[in-house]
């Protein structure tokens, strides 16, 4: 592995943990793609699809990526500076990644998502997924909006994705991972998508994007939810 690949990737303000490690070189490794979609494929059938006969490969792959001191980042870059990180929280028995927004700006960190066991989401509407993956702006892990869908996709929720969405992901799916089937791995997991599944996204009453996931932060009817002025500038970065 390349020494460059484990600089040290700086500090989240309002994030504790670390160190936090670029790890860009693993969006190059098909076994990596396995492990970090694991939580979307919510059905016996989507996991076959998705793990196939590299079901074993790719658990070794994930266990020694948990077992190491760093935590891996990414960082996918957003207008205006904001930035999307996606940090691989390597502590024992609490295990998971998280997905944060940032801007220069701001004191803190916001929570988008949680992919752990006790999942927090989700935090991006496909609209939102679909902008910050192809955006190609520099700075970030890859600029490759392939990578960026697949990275950012557990951090997805949205009960209405359209006709190409399938198309989308199946693409991305066969660039980045050696899945045989990837267009019905794509519809299985579009299907399910996530331990939260689809949510609704809406901007009516607040005007500005929020959903009504039971585990999001973008809900405001639950307890947990960021303030309005933050959902409003969440909102904001995100905006296709």
């Amino acid at each position: 592995m390349n020494s460059a690949d484990l600089r040290p990737a700086g500090r989240i303000p309002g994030y504790d943990g670390g160190p936090l490690t670029h790890r860009a070189g693993l969006l190059d490794e098909p076994l990596f793609w396995l492990g970090h979609l694991c939580s979307c494929a919510q059905s016996e059938e989507a996991e076959e699809l998705l793990f196939g006969a590299d079901y074993d490969a790719a658990g070794d792959f994930q266990q020694r990526l948990w077992d190491k001191s760093e935590w891996p980042t990414f960082t996918v870059p957003l207008a205006d500076h904001h930035r999307l990180h996606v940090v691989y929280r390597t502590v024992a028995d609490d295990t998971g990644t998280d997905y944060l927004l940032h801007h220069p700006d701001w004191e803190q960190a916001e929570f988008l998502a949680r992919d752990d066991g006790h999942f927090m989401g989700p935090g991006l509407s496909w609209s939102e997924l679909v902008a910050a993956a192809d955006n190609g702006l520099p700075g970030g892990s890859t600029t490759d909006p392939d990578a960026r869908l697949l990275l950012l996709l557990p951090a997805f929720g949205d009960d209405e994705v359209p006709d190409d969405a399938v198309v989308r992901l199946a693409v991305a799916l066969s660039t980045r991972t050696s899945v045989e089937a990837p267009e019905t791995l794509a519809s299985a997991l579009l299907e399910g998508q996530g331990a939260p599944g689809p949510a609704r996204w809406t901007t009516a009453g607040h005007g500005f994007s929020v959903n009504d996931g039971a585990y999001s932060f973008r809900n405001p009817a639950n307890r947990f939810a960021l303030s309005a002025d933050r959902l409003t500038r969440v909102a904001a970065a995100l905006a296709p």
